[in-house]
């Protein structure tokens, strides 16, 4: 992922539209950046008051699957041995809740649960 650019341009920028007069697309023909990302600060600015870029990166979506954890752990102890696709296929019918199967391997991988493979059902399916 890219940096962003500096909050120095970015305040020159946005002070070149709202104290200067300048248009948009002037300002960055100016500063030489893109239109539309002079666009992007200008409404930013007027939207929020700041200039400063937004944090980049985290996790956006796990708090849809943690709302819902008494229920997925309630689900693993009444059946231990239900795959990750059966959990998410669960979520979906029975919540309303629609997640990928890596979505539930991050939830039990954040607290800690491991899916090990059952040596006595491989031993019985090698006879």
């Amino acid at each position: 992922m890219t940096r962003p650019l500096s909050n120095d341009l970015r305040r020159r920028v946005v002070r070149a539209v709202v104290d200067g007069g300048m248009s948009r697309r002037g300002a960055a023909k100016r500063f030489g950046i893109a239109p539309s990302t002079a666009i992007k600060w200008v409404d930013a600015w007027r939207r929020t008051g700041s200039w400063r870029p937004r944090a980049q990166g985290g996790d956006r979506r796990s708090q849809r699957i943690e709302a819902r954890a008494d229920a997925v752990l309630a689900l693993l102890d009444e059946t231990p041995d239900m795959t990750l696709s059966e959990i998410a296929a669960h979520l979906e019918s029975e919540h309303g809740l629609r997640v990928s199967q890596s979505a539930v391997w991050r939830f039990f991988q954040r607290r800690g649960i491991t899916f090990n493979k059952n040596g006595a059902r491989q031993r019985a399916a090698a006879r």
